[in-house]
Formats: structure tokens, C-alpha cells, sequence
């Protein structure tokens, strides 16, 4: 197959990189990365993965580019900053961002690589540390029919579903729903700890039961459990579902749209980070009841 020829370039060895590199490596793809910590990019350059000084150097010995990174602020800084992937980009290669980032950053990357003959895609995913250690994620693309075509073999090794959801931007703004559903089961699954362990219930019971019947969802299977381990490590930082959360809010204003439930869980989030957990996981909203 062509596309087992292709050379990839990842930027970002963080806990979602990682394991998307390795999924790509064990598939046989030779993967070049950078990373802005170098020392979290070293247990992938063990697995073979191959370092490159900056996103340019990266994008120069590759055929396809993958980023996913924290902020669109770190979007803009690596595909347009000195030594960025656009400083050596060109017609054959493929540049996807995978970073949850603004509609608006992905239309320009668009628009940018337009101009210079260079396809982009927008394709940030859903499924967290688990979904991405599992070869499992969601992965929602926005860009042109070809561009996809081309890629879509790549994005499935570590992915369950990849779909194109439109131009440009597309893949970013069904990031934006996923998020608000997620905004609201995360509260859901919260206050129903909180109520249950006040009610004097067995936890454990109550998740097993609930969870198998209409109020069964993503939040509650993986993110209680967890919970009464005490473990909120992050699959899903506080600091980036906050980011994810006023992405999605200010996109909804551009829209003349009011969103109460989502606005109420930016507070809560915001209200856990002022308390110093926003690099815990996104469980961690249980502290703002449990202490």
C-alpha cells in the first residue's frame, strides 16, 4: 500500500502523542518527532521514532504531519513560527493537526496551505489517554474529500472512527459538541457520586446498576471508577477541557447561541483549577464536594 511508504512527522510526545506515535510504529511507519521538552519524546525515540530539532526539520524528512500539542496558541507557534512546519512544507506533503484548537486557526491553516499548494486537515480526537493507548479514538476531520482520502489509513491505526465532517474547520467545531456533551456527563457522573454517598449508598452498586441502564455513558464507566481509587491522574487535563470549554462557548456567542449547562461546567471547572488541581484529570471535579 502507498500510504505504508509514507515517512511521518509527529510534534507532540505527550500523553496522547505517545501512544499514537507507537501505535503508528508498530504499523511499520518510520516516525520523526519533536517535541518542545525533548526528554518527553525520549521513550518514543527508544521505540525508533526519530528526533528532529525543530517542527521544520521534522516536516523536511516526512511525507505526512501530525501535531497534536496543548493550546492553538502552540498550533499558530509551530506551523507559523521560525523553523515551523510551514517553513518547509510543500505540494507533497500532508499537514493534520490534531490539537483541540479554534475553528478559526484551522480555516487559516487551511487558507495558508491553499496558497502554497500544501493540504491540511483539522482532525483533534475524543477517547482521552485510554482511547489513545487502545488504538481507540474518535478521530473528526474537517478539509477537503482528497486530502482525507490520503490520509485516512494513517489516522486509523490508532483510531476506532474517522470520519470527514466538512471543510475546513468542520472537524474542530464536532470537537466543540463532543466537548459540550462531555461538559454535561462529567457533571451528571459528579453529582451523582456526590448524592449517592450522602444517600448513604454503595457506590460501587449504584455505578454498576446505573450504569447499565438509560444513565449509562463514557464519563461514568471510566471516570468513576477512578475515582474511588482516588486516582485523578490526568487522562484529561482540567487546565486544556477549561481551554476545550471556552473554545466551544465562544463559538457558540459567534452564533447567537446560549449554552447554561456548559457555562455552568466552565465555572466548576474554572472554580477546580483556582484551587490548584488544573493539572489533574478532569475527574477531579469531585474535589470541589470531597475535599
Amino acid at each position: 500500500m502507498e500510504s505504508m511508504m509514507k515517512t511521518i512527522g509527529f510534534i507532540g510526545t505527550g500523553v496522547m502523542g505517545s501512544s499514537m506515535i507507537n501505535h503508528l510504529l508498530q504499523a511499520g511507519y518510520p516516525v520523526n518527532v519533536f517535541n518542545r521538552t525533548k526528554n518527553k519524546a525520549d521513550a518514543v525515540v527508544a521505540d525508533g521514532a526519530v528526533w528532529y530539532d525543530t517542527p521544520g526539520q521534522v516536516t523536511k524528512y516526512s511525507d505526512v504531519v501530525i501535531s497534536i500539542v496543548g493550546y492553538p496558541k502552540d498550533v499558530e507557534e509551530i506551523y507559523f513560527g521560525h523553523n515551523g512546519i510551514f517553513s518547509e512544507a510543500d505540494s507533497h506533503h500532508i499537514l493534520i493537526d490534531m490539537t483541540t484548537s479554534t475553528p478559526s486557526l484551522a480555516k487559516k491553516i487551511y487558507d495558508f496551505g491553499k496558497e502554497k499548494g500544501v493540504q491540511t486537515l483539522d482532525a483533534p480526537v475524543s477517547g482521552g489517554d485510554k482511547g489513545a493507548k487502545n488504538g481507540t479514538l474518535t478521530t473528526m476531520v474537517g478539509g477537503d474529500q482528497a486530502a482525507f482520502a490520503a490520509a485516512k489509513d494513517i489516522l486509523d491505526n490508532f483510531s476506532s472512527k474517522v470520519m470527514l465532517q466538512g471543510p475546513a474547520g468542520s472537524g474542530q467545531h464536532t470537537k466543540m459538541a463532543n466537548q459540550i456533551m462531555i461538559a454535561g456527563t462529567m457533571t451528571g457522573m459528579t453529582e451523582l457520586l456526590v448524592y449517592a454517598k450522602a444517600a448513604g449508598l454503595d457506590i460501587e452498586k449504584v455505578i454498576e446498576q446505573v450504569g447499565s441502564g438509560s444513565a449509562g455513558n463514557w464519563s461514568l464507566s471510566n471516570y468513576a471508577p477512578r475515582i474511588l481509587k482516588e486516582d485523578y491522574t490526568a487522562g484529561f487535563f482540567v487546565k486544556h477541557f477549561i481551554k476545550d470549554l471556552k473554545i466551544a462557548l465562544d463559538e457558540a456567542e459567534k452564533m447567537n447561541l446560549d449554552l447554561p449547562a456548559t457555562k455552568l461546567a466552565a465555572q466548576l471547572y474554572e472554580k477546580l483549577a483556582g484551587k490548584g488541581f488544573e493539572n489533574d484529570g478532569t475527574q477531579a471535579l469531585i474535589k470541589l464536594w470531597w475535599g
